[in-house]
């Protein structure tokens, strides 16, 4: 996980402006195509650049920050292009999205080296020199003065160097969005800036809360969003698990009034249809293992699922069909108050806006946004949380403990076991859990070698779960504790417990 995850940095503030600024646009409703244009000098005012050498580039790059935030593509660099360019295509109130999701802006990006091993001034040429001794390429040579020198062209950047030096004068380094894309999605165009192999990426976003440039961004849903509600769309948003300390000083009981501040009509809390989805599994789980395959694995985060069926495609069949807690919440609600009525999942997650654009289901998911977005909707309209009356009581009081613990890596596979138990006492069930790609990737390679038979199988695209996604606001080790902490304040520990399996009227 990144270092600077839950620090509040230069390009976390940009990012914040630009959702803020997109989100006014679409709210005040004027002259979008001539309005858009003077965001920009909004967000970037003055004359003097704050933190690239160039005013100019630092516009020119936000310019394209809210293109993406408002679902349009970036534009060409070696075209003319306004940066309204195809916004008639954006002005619309209902979900816009032209792939890809994941984009670089090309010259945001720092064109860092890719991955190196490199002796730095702090080697003091010692006697015994630990780094030849160790490495396994001879790659390793020295000065007349004794200094370590390594032949890049030898050098298989294992690290074993790095290990043994006792002056930690030795260093490996790698471009950070590539260190944190778990599919190795990620290499260099021929100006030896990133670029993004998108037959491999499943859009968990790591990379790009992992570049320290700014250069990586998702396209968002917001501008859609508030046309929707300005036209008079009742919309209902359904708020994920990891919401809990996303929002400092909005508390459960607060959310309803401040999301009615934006014109939302209600709020329904996603671990409802965590409940639902943990019993669907279990049932799943007990049916299938091991008379019919030999483990399964959870359905519930999209970057796994889609990492598993480009990776693994032999072992698709093994990954549960009971829909994502998203999904099943949606359709609960269309099911209530009907099909004309518009859901809008909110949680951590990039790859959710993919999910609910899938064409292989109907996920009853019309807009997504990040936690990041839907603040930069409240700082819009200007929602002071502290304000906000406290109600009686927790207006989010209507799932299980379990339920919210999907938010946490174990915790979807925890309350699984917790339903099988509930159903059959006696069954034993083994689970393995992966959180980061890369764990996810090793977890399966096992899985086919028959290692987890008769497991259950939980992996989680983002590291932590989706309380370390990319759409997130707080620190996600401190958003863990303050959910575990939320989780015994529940009045139902687990999910078989929820009267709302088959009973609609939890929004009364």
């Amino acid at each position: 996980m990144s270092t600077t995850r839950g620090i509040y940095t230069a390009v976390t503030d940009i990012r914040r402006r630009v959702f803020t600024e997109v989100a006014r646009l679409s709210y005040e409703g004027q002259n979008y195509a001539e309005e858009m244009t003077k965001l920009p000098y909004r967000i970037i005012p003055g004359e003097v650049s704050t933190h690239r050498n160039s005013i100019f580039l630092e516009r020119a790059i936000v310019s394209e920050r809210i293109r993406l935030a408002m679902g349009l593509p970036l534009r060409p660099i070696d075209e003319q292009a306004p940066i309204n360019a195809g916004i008639e295509n954006s002005v619309i109130a209902q979900k816009y999205y032209d792939p890809p999701l994941i984009n670089i802006i090309k010259f945001a990006c720092s064109a860092c080296p890719p991955k190196r091993v490199e002796v730095t001034d702090v080697c003091r040429g010692c006697l015994a020199h630990p780094c030849n001794e160790v490495c396994p390429k001879d790659a390793i040579h020295f000065t007349p003065g004794g200094h370590s020198v390594i032949d890049q062209d030898k050098c298989i950047k294992c690290g074993k160097c790095v290990e043994v030096c006792p002056y930690h004068a030795i260093v490996k380094s790698e471009r950070p969005c590539a260190a944190a894309c778990g599919m190795n999605a990620i290499g260099s165009d021929e100006l030896g800036r990133a670029n993004i192999d998108y037959d491999k990426c499943v859009s968990c976003g790591m990379c790009l809360v992992s570049c320290p440039f700014g250069a990586i961004v998702d396209k968002g849903q917001i501008f859609q969003l508030v046309q929707s509600i300005r036209q008079g769309d009742r919309n209902i948003a359904i708020m994920a698990p990891a919401f809990i300390s996303q929002f400092p000083g909005l508390t459960p009981g607060k959310l309803k009034s401040a999301m009615r501040m934006l014109g939302f009509e209600n709020v329904v809390e996603v671990a409802i249809g965590a409940d639902l989805c943990t019993i669907e599994e279990a049932k799943d789980f007990m049916r299938e293992v091991p008379e019919h395959q030999p483990f399964m694995a959870t359905s519930c985060c999209p970057s796994w699922s889609m990492m598993a069926k480009k990776l693994f495609p032999e072992l698709a069949q093994n990954i549960s069909m009971a829909l994502t807690p998203m999904v099943l919440t949606a359709r609960l609600i269309k099911k209530k108050f009907g099909q004309d009525v518009r859901v809008t999942f909110v949680g951590p997650c990039a790859a959710k806006k993919l999910e609910a654009s899938r064409r292989s289901i109907r996920s009853d998911v019309d807009f997504v946004l990040t936690f990041e977005e839907l603040m930069g909707m409240f700082e819009a309209r200007e929602v002071d949380f502290d304000q906000l009356e406290e109600p009686e009581g927790d207006s989010f009081d209507k799932a299980s403990a379990d339920g919210w613990g999907f938010a946490v890596s174990g915790g979807v596979a925890q309350a699984v076991v917790n339903a099988v138990h509930e159903m059959d006492p006696d069954r034993e069930v083994k689970i393995a859990s992966a959180q980061g790609l890369a764990d996810c990737k090793r977890l399966l390679m096992m899985a086919r070698a028959g290692k987890y038979n008769g497991y259950l199988l939980e992996g989680m695209g983002c590291p932590g779960g989706c309380m370390g996604g990319a759409g997130t606001l707080a620190d996600p080790a401190k958003a863990a504790a303050a959910l575990s902490k939320y989780k015994t304040q529940t009045t139902f520990k687990k999910a078989v417990e929820s009267p709302y399996e088959i009973d609609l009227g939890f929004l009364n």
